[in-house]
């Protein structure tokens, strides 16, 4: 049986034939595509567990790809790149990538962290449509986060951020847990990364809307209770 179906756009013809025979021979369903359009077409059009895109392709860049793809899909993407600038991989993050890892790179670190975003996937959360707290909604087939009728705008990362607080509400969830269940990996082994994303959701809701839903608890981490 397939341990997952997964798309691989990569233009390189040496590192896309490498990568889809180490994760064949992992037991993945492997499909590719050698540039971004026609890449970001297949993702659109089938199904797939998880999707590895390099940054630098030809007819359309991995960055417009996931732009693009994250307004219809939400399904888990690991982005390649050669450069190492870290303004990229904050962009390639901030636009919903859900990691990142610099070329060349040792395909055991590659194998590891795509288990990990396949874990997170499949497992953590109640089989919930909608789950909410208070007059905040959150709607996790369309993707959606309400209060009250009003629409709110969340990245990918915060809303698998508020995802998170709203299914453990109650919970204290310490920033190493967080960081494990939202980032899926050490973010650079550093945890201040949760304590930025926290400021950007109670700037959008606890701020905007004058309540206090998000609580610091202090040397241990974050809860969200009313």
């Amino acid at each position: 049986m397939s341990q997952g179906r997964i798309l691989l756009i990569e233009d390189e013809t040496k590192i896309r034939r490498f990568i889809q025979l180490e994760l064949e021979h992992e037991g993945y369903t492997v499909e590719e595509e050698q540039d971004g359009r026609s890449g970001l077409d297949k993702a659109l059009s089938k199904n797939f567990d998880l999707i590895i895109l390099d940054v630098m392709l030809p007819s359309l860049n991995g960055m417009e790809v996931l732009r693009r793809l994250r307004q219809n899909s939400q399904t888990p993407v690991i982005m390649l790149t050669a450069r190492d600038e870290i303004t990229d991989k904050v962009m390639g993050l901030d636009i919903g990538a859900d990691d990142y890892m610099t070329k060349p790179f040792a395909i055991e670190e590659l194998l590891a962290r795509i288990r990990a975003a396949l874990k997170h996937r499949r497992v953590d959360a109640p089989s919930l449509t909608a789950i909410q707290i208070g007059s905040l909604k959150l709607n996790r087939n369309r993707h959606q986060v309400t209060y009250g009728d009003e629409e709110l705008e969340l990245t990918k990362r915060e809303f698998d951020l508020l995802e998170y607080l709203i299914l453990n509400k109650g919970i204290v969830l310490t920033r190493d847990a967080i960081l494990e269940k939202v980032w899926g990996y050490d973010f650079m082994g550093d945890t201040n990364i949760v304590d930025v994303y926290i400021r950007y959701l109670r700037g959008k809701i606890d701020d905007k809307y004058q309540v206090k839903l998000i609580h610091t608890v202090r040397g241990v981490g974050y809860q969200l209770k009313l």
